[in-house]
């Protein structure tokens, strides 16, 4: 954690705070109720002309972000914004007006009092009443307007969002995010669930856990990695259609679109497959667009990207044969496969199989070509554990990730339903792990097939990263600018 500030201003301000509280001045009060906020004023009194005063009395409360005249004029923002507090001998009796000199920057402050427009046509509260809300000991940043100390902005967002608003809108972006995606599911008539995050078996997704010890039960458990396999349970219960919006946790590399635990939403839908989850998820981003931006035409990183035309639907081996001029479906042996990835730079980890192969070149010659919406399907059996079989082609499953900006930002399935498949799948996963590959699951999740052979109806599912949608929506450029605690190192 951060050292407490000691400097001179800091022991400046605590001064002040024993001088408050010499007076009998309490500056950490219990309770304050504002009537009125910025922007409510604004509306009401927008027609109210330059040089006049109202007998209406308002009381506004916010932090001090600006202090001019020895006080006599103090910029104060609340969630909507500044208002403009005029303070004069006039109009605060002497005892009042002498807490002016007590007052500093990033003090939190309550005004009753009544409006006017100045003559330069700011509207202001005419300070009646002041009220020591909270007494700040530590100085804001020098420009009060921007913080430009990165690894400060994460450490201490609160800071970051006190002096800068578009952080701010940021994360109320963000709510509305989610609040949107939420709508849109319960307008389809899906139920919102909640699964475990504590798992006894990793499962759900191909990726490196993190492990914990549970001292009662005297076990090890395992952060979920992905909710999937407990929601897949619910379909088989007899529910419909649900969805999860929750946090995720993943051991793995982190980046500027990787976080160790992030915000992940899963869907699974009844009777559907994965086109109809194609079309959720169209659904989906285009209600979030139009909730935050009210266009579906945004820019990220100085690109544009249209969101209202259909998103382009590819088969994966199609853009490697555009990008590469390599026909994978041509290939029928994991050596000429290996060998025809090699011949363009393209090293293929793993087992060297046919699937890997094609994979890695969509990785590293088609993804950063995606920066319209697309969904990329038709992904190698040996990529897709839980998929069900390709309806044409025995070496595919009915898969799609949706790419916008080069990111893939979905994973949907036609969802594997046959319990005898999914078993042999899944011991080929651990046998993939006791080779070596740490991202396989350990142990077939024994519950999760027996729920399969009580029978799952045919299911389309589907995963979104949430914070990536809120980067591309957002146009933040840092998964650690849409995520308000980001994991960093412990100083």
């Amino acid at each position: 954690m951060p050292e407490v500030q000691s400097t001179e201003q800091r022991d400046i301000r605590i001064k002040k705070l024993k001088e408050f509280e010499s007076r009998g001045i309490n500056p950490y009060p219990h309770i304050y109720k504002p009537t009125d906020t910025s922007a409510g004023l604004a509306e009401k009194y927008k027609d109210l002309p330059n040089d006049t005063q109202v007998e209406d009395i308002v009381k506004v409360a916010g932090r001090i972000k600006a202090i001019r005249n020895s006080g006599m004029f103090i910029d104060l923002y609340d969630k909507d914004g500044k208002i403009q507090i005029f303070s004069s001998l006039e109009h605060l009796p002497a005892e009042q007006l002498d807490i002016l000199s007590l007052l500093d920057i990033g003090d939190i402050i309550g005004v009753e009092g009544r409006v006017k427009r100045t003559k330069r046509g700011e509207l202001s509260v005419v300070t009646e009443k002041l009220t020591v809300l909270s007494k700040a000991l530590i100085p804001l940043p020098e420009k009060y307007h921007g913080l430009t100390d990165t690894e400060m902005k994460y450490r201490q967002r609160y800071v970051d969002m006190i002096v800068n608003d578009s952080t701010i809108q940021t994360f109320i972006k963000r709510s509305q995010i989610i609040t949107s995606i939420r709508k849109t599911f319960l307008d389809k008539g899906f139920l919102e669930v909640e699964t475990p995050i504590l798992h006894p078996i990793k499962g759900g997704a191909t990726a490196r856990p993190f492990i914990t010890h549970h001292n009662t039960l005297d076990m090890d458990l395992y952060l979920r990695v992905a909710p999937e396999l407990y929601l897949k349970r619910l379909i088989v219960g007899g529910m419909d259609a649900v969805f999860e919006i929750g946090r995720v946790f993943r051991n793995e590399g982190m980046d500027t679109r990787h976080n160790p635990e992030f915000t992940i939403l899963e869907a699974y839908w009844k009777y559907k497959d994965y086109y109809d989850m194609m079309d959720l998820f169209e659904d989906i981003v285009r209600n979030a667009c139009l909730a935050v931006n009210g266009t579906l035409q945004i820019e990220f990183d100085g690109k544009k990207i249209d969101l209202e035309k259909p998103f382009a639907r590819r088969s994966m081996d199609s853009l490697v044969k555009e990008y590469t001029g390599i026909d994978f479906l041509a290939i029928h042996s994991d050596e000429e496969a290996v060998k025809a990835a090699e011949s363009i730079g393209v090293k293929v980890e793993g087992d060297q199989v046919w699937g890997q192969a094609l994979v890695s070149v969509f990785e590293a010659k088609c993804e950063e070509h995606l920066i319209q919406p697309t969904h990329v399907m038709n992904h190698p059996v040996s990529d897709s554990p839980l998929t069900k079989i390709h309806r044409e082609d025995n070496r595919l499953v009915e898969r799609f990730e949706t790419y916008i900006n080069g990111w893939e930002m979905s994973n949907a399935y036609t969802e594997l339903t046959n319990p005898l498949d999914q078993r042999a799948r899944l011991e080929d996963q651990v046998r993939q792990a006791k080779a070596g590959n740490p991202e396989a699951d350990t142990m077939v999740d024994e519950d999760f097939v027996t729920a399969l052979e009580y029978g799952l109806a045919p299911t389309g599912g589907l995963g979104i990263g949430v914070d990536r949608l809120v980067m591309i929506l957002t146009n933040s450029l840092s998964i650690r600018d849409v995520i308000a605690f980001p994991t960093l190192r412990l100083k």
